[in-house]
């Protein structure tokens, strides 16, 4: 501006006259602004010689956790899955026998699962899980370093079970992809070392309970995972199987993927799964692809006998499936390792990351790590649990040395924690992570081997008790069989959720009490021609129950959760919460559940053209159009012609951040107050003043505000399909800006022009050029796009493109 002003300062309605100047390409140039948890380390308790250690139940025993990851709580979340149809009975009721089965037979599982300390005593045991990318090497160096640190001098502390994975036992070249014919003989080579270092005489000193039975190897192109044993535990070892899941080229290659098995030991099971995940620093999208493919379709078929005995121990819910196989997230307790190749965020640059790794700065760094960072945010790994990470980065260092990769003639990588073991329980407190490090012997790879040592709580069930506690849970159902029909009552018809605002989650009960003198089994069913019970906004839980004559009565929770996908829908008019539960009594009626409730709009999933077109308060404008049509019966009033040049929240939020100081150490790195996030946005929707909050916590909503919206301020069909060179860097630029509608164009060069303001403080906020770049691209383009090698190479020209535009004068 003529004053000085930078352009990203002025108010959305002092700028409504640049509106036409927007639409017809105004030079760039003017609207510069002015120059100017910690593991720990001590040494496991070894059980007794010869077996686990009887132990005392943990105090978590009996009751199932809810989290996402938990089989036991996800099952019952569901639609109850029938095979055959409803029957009707000649007065018109419906009546699904294979339905009241399973829903008594899940009454039962409760219950027994309830009891479970009757017929259970508890064991403690040791676990030792190992990772390494072997980088395709394979010397014969020793593996004491890595596989026996935590053994004691004496071996007092040696591990009843061992579980070791391998990832690049190969190269991975197209032949050995596609063929797969080396792997065999080098699966081969490393069981052998393995079963050498494990039963090596100086260890086991000839005494056979000392040593170690290989249960399983599985094995595929680079992958290898290999379960051991210790000898007194053999007998106690049940079921074991394994599965494979490739996820790499075209989704099913086994250059990337996960192997796993799975065992039965002592009355409580166990998954182990090794895994090698989507390379390349930006493909955060691709691991997390990756975890959920290989959490999803890796298949046990252990048979449906080792299914029922699992179920009657209390360890799954599998009854509601009705099959002989078994899922990664159907066991007691999961360990997930391998090279799952997270990094550390883009936002650091490469010789920022070396130079922390270097000096051992590592507290910086983990909060950087992209696995931290996507599971804070649940993208991924949810219900599972990880050490801190307290060594250095296990990735990429010269092959036999302990220095980071940084040849002249070799492509510099940032250093990163590549190497990781989590674990999920669905007790939490049956595991307890004793160490977590990396070894620096053997070091011919360019990663590091990774270890942990775990203790963990396993069930020994006594049957004779057990069975028993079966007999008089059935013989309580048979005095109530076919006494009469049933009949249960609802304390409500209707749930009104009232005003529920964006991501914000109301949960409503009901409660069902059985009226009559015979057992009661009901079930949420779907609206006719509908496969779901309800609106993706909504979930209840449990979906299905049975009551006995005189028991408490049962509280179905309800829940409606307004999250960004359904803003969209709410704010586009393509959706209203009002909805309808239909619930089944078994041999009687159905009763039917309004579900209500009204959104309190938000300008956080919408988009920027709908934002522009008001100027009061998101909170005030009508949903619905004809109330709008009411709301502003002069038609000039809400129309592009007299539209703002960007939302007047964009507008605040950059104004807040200007006058809380843009020096501000770590900014857009560190999180905000989530408290003080949700106020912010409120006052973005109310139109209300801003209190006083840490300049991280606007930050936050700023980024959170771009990321919501509907349609991206850089859509994927204006990033570059040519490679971007110094070369072509300009007129590429130009024409990004030419493409872009108009309103897209105007709030990325108000952003721009924002961040380069931001700049001229990079002394004390530590912000870059490339830093500002990623933050912009990671919130104004799509995340949900396909991170295939052509989709990677165009976001990479985008970023230097966003780089010109914050560092050069003019366009």
């Amino acid at each position: 501006m003529a004053d000085g002003t930078p352009q990203w300062a002025v108010p959305p309605e002092q700028q409504q006259h640049r509106q036409q100047q927007a639409q017809q390409r105004p030079d760039y140039a003017a609207q510069r602004p002015p120059a100017a948890q910690a593991a720990p380390t001590a040494p496991p308790q070894a059980p007794p010689s010869g077996g686990a250690a009887v132990v005392s139940p943990p105090p978590s025993a009996g009751a199932p956790k809810v989290n996402k990851f938990n089989r036991i709580a996800q099952m019952e979340e569901k639609v109850l899955v029938t095979r055959t149809r409803d029957e009707e009975t000649e007065d018109g009721r419906l009546v699904n026998k294979e339905a009241m089965t399973k829903i008594r037979d899940a009454w039962v599982y409760k219950r027994v699962r309830s009891r479970v300390r009757e017929f259970t005593s508890y064991r403690q045991a040791l676990c030792f899980v190992g990772t390494w990318n072997v980088n395709a090497k394979g010397k014969e160096e020793s593996l004491d370093e890595w596989i026996c640190a935590d053994w004691g001098q004496n071996g007092q502390y040696a591990p009843d079970v061992v579980a070791v994975g391998f990832q690049e036992i190969v190269d991975l070249n197209a032949v050995n992809v596609a063929v797969d014919n080396k792997t065999q003989q080098r699966s081969q080579f490393w069981v052998e070392r393995l079963n050498a270092t494990l039963n090596s005489p100086s260890r086991t000193q000839n005494d056979p309970n000392r040593g170690y039975i290989l249960m399983m190897q599985r094995s595929m192109v680079g992958l290898l995972i290999c379960l051991f044993v210790k000898n007194p535990h053999r007998q106690r070892v049940k079921a074991v199987s394994a599965d494979s899941v490739g996820v790499g080229v075209m989704g099913m290659m086994g250059n990337k993927g996960g192997v796993a098995i799975r065992l039965n030991f002592y009355d409580s099971t166990l998954c182990f799964v090794c895994a090698h995940m989507a390379a390349h620093r930006e493909n955060v999208v691709g691991r997390n692809a990756d975890f959920m493919n290989v959490l999803s379709k890796a298949t046990f078929d252990v048979g449906e006998q080792t299914v029922r005995e699992n179920i009657r121990n209390g360890s799954l819910s599998q009854w509601a499936l009705g099959s002989g196989s078994l899922g990664i997230a159907d066991h007691d307790m999961v360990f997930w390792l391998g090279d799952l190749n997270y990094r550390i965020d883009e936002s650091l640059p490469t010789e920022t990351v070396l130079l922390l790794a270097e000096r051992g700065a590592i507290d910086k760094l983990r909060t950087l790590d992209q696995l931290n960072i996507e599971r804070s945010e649940g993208r991924v790994f949810e219900g599972f649990e990880e050490g801190i990470l307290s060594f250095v980065p296990t990735y990429k260092y010269q092959p036999g040395t302990d220095k980071f990769e940084q040849r002249p003639e070799k492509k510099l990588r940032a250093p990163a924690w590549c190497d990781r073991i989590l674990w999920s329980a669905q007790e939490p407190a049956y595991v307890q992570q004793l160490t977590y490090k990396r070894s620096e012997r053997p070091n011919c790879s360019d990663h590091k081997p990774v270890y942990s040592t775990l203790r963990f709580t396993v069930k020994d069930v006594n049957a004779q008790r057990r069975e028993s506690i079966y007999k008089e849970l059935f013989a309580l159902l048979e005095r109530y069989d076919n006494r009469s029909l049933p009949a249960i009552s609802l304390d409500k018809s209707e749930l009104n959720f009232g005003e529920v605002r964006y991501n914000q989650s109301v949960t409503l009960s009901l409660r069902i009490a059985n009226t009559g003198p015979s057992c009661a089994s009901y079930r949420f069913v779907p609206k006719i021609d509908e496969s779901t019970l309800s609106k993706s906004w909504m979930s209840v839980f449990p979906t299905y129950g049975m009551l006995v004559p005189g028991e408490q009565p049962g509280v179905v929770t309800v829940t409606v959760t307004i999250d960004n996908n359904t803003a969209k829908l709410l704010n586009a008019g393509r959706e209203v919460l009002k909805d309808t539960l239909i619930l089944r009594l078994e041999n009687g009626r159905e009763y039917y559940v309004s579900i209500k409730g009204t959104f309190a709009r938000s300008c956080f999933g919408m988009s920027l053209d709908q934002l522009v077109l008001y100027k009061d308060p998101i909170h005030t404008i009508a949903l619905d159009a004809i109330q709008r049509a009411e709301q502003f019966p002069n038609e000039n009033e809400v129309s592009p012609s007299n539209a703002l040049c960007i939302p007047k929240e964009l507008w605040r939020l950059v104004d807040a951040m200007y006058e809380k100081g843009l020096s501000t150490p770590d900014l857009f790195t560190n999180h905000g107050n989530p408290e003080e996030v949700v106020i912010i946005r409120e006052a973005l929707d109310s139109g209300s003043a801003f209190g006083v909050f840490s300049i991280h916590s606007y930050a936050e909503a700023f980024t959170s505000f771009l990321t919501s919206l509907s349609a991206p301020v850089i859509p994927t069909t204006v990033f570059p399909n040519t490679e971007i060179n110094a070369e072509n860097i300009q007129a590429m630029t130009r024409r990004l800006l030419e493409e872009l509608p108009p309103i897209h164009y105007n709030v990325l060069v108000y952003i721009i022009s924002f961040f380069r303001e931001v700049l001229l403080h990079s002394e004390k906020n530590h912000l870059t050029a490339a830093k500002l770049a990623h933050i912009c691209l990671k919130h104004c383009a799509p995340a949900d796009v396909v991170m295939d090698s052509a989709m990677m190479q165009r976001r990479a020209g985008m970023s230097l493109i966003l780089i010109h535009l914050l560092v050069t004068s003019s366009i």
